[in-house]
């Protein structure tokens, strides 16, 4: 089973890390990184590389398609050597999937019109432009789509997605090897629970706006 993570310049670093290690502990899983080029691809802080090892043409029928996002999301909207990659990779795939603005790239490429989809809650509305339907739920399931909300989301998007393949045990094997056991010393982690003025902060400093 062939995995591709589909990476680019400024992605976020736990959008393709935090899925990598849920779904490369799938029964013959092999995880390519991939991007328009081999090599050195820096995350959004700059502090971080990861490195493609393959071109995205050099994989080009992968069983699941990971796409990150991040704040590197907008300048990939109008990247139309990706977006063709995404519709041929998908005419093919058994799941496409993505976390975080990721969802962005597969709406631009036309393969979430009239589909339910998420985001991170920045992002979120802008999926409307694209033709899809956004929720605010953490992981949402529309036939073989399968996007997730912000960031840390993809953790639980990718340990859903191997309940569906590998099936519910298999799944609980791999979220008590990685010892999943979310309990944030903080109860902030969305827009309707975090302070209201840190929400208007993120929104107002944000480019992914809806004009």
């Amino acid at each position: 089973m062939q995995i591709a993570m589909v990476v680019y310049d400024r992605f976020t670093a736990l959008d393709v890390v935090g899925p990598y290690e849920i779904l490369s502990r799938l029964p013959d899983a092999r995880v390519d990184f991939v991007a328009e080029r081999p090599g050195a691809v820096r995350t959004d802080t700059g502090f971080l590389a990861l490195t493609a090892d393959k071109a995205l043409r050099e994989v080009p029928r992968p069983d699941i398609v990971v796409v990150a996002g991040g704040p590197g999301t907008l300048a990939q909207l109008e990247n139309e050597a990706l977006a063709e990659w995404l519709r041929a990779a998908d005419a093919t795939s058994a799941w496409t999937t993505s976390v975080c603005s990721g969802s962005l790239l597969l709406a631009a490429a036309g393969l979430l019109r009239g589909r339910r989809a998420t985001s991170h809650w920045i992002a979120r509305d802008l999926l409307r432009r694209y033709g899809a339907e956004p929720t605010g739920q953490r992981v949402v399931f529309d036939g073989k789509y399968v996007t997730a909300a912000g960031v840390s989301s993809g953790i639980d998007m990718a340990l859903t997605l191997v309940g569906r393949i590998g099936g519910d045990e298999h799944a609980q094997a791999v979220q008590l090897l990685t010892e999943y056991d979310p309990q944030p010393p903080y109860d902030a982690g969305s827009p309707e629970k975090a302070p209201a003025h840190l929400v208007e902060e993120f929104r107002a400093s944000s480019r992914f706006s809806l004009t």
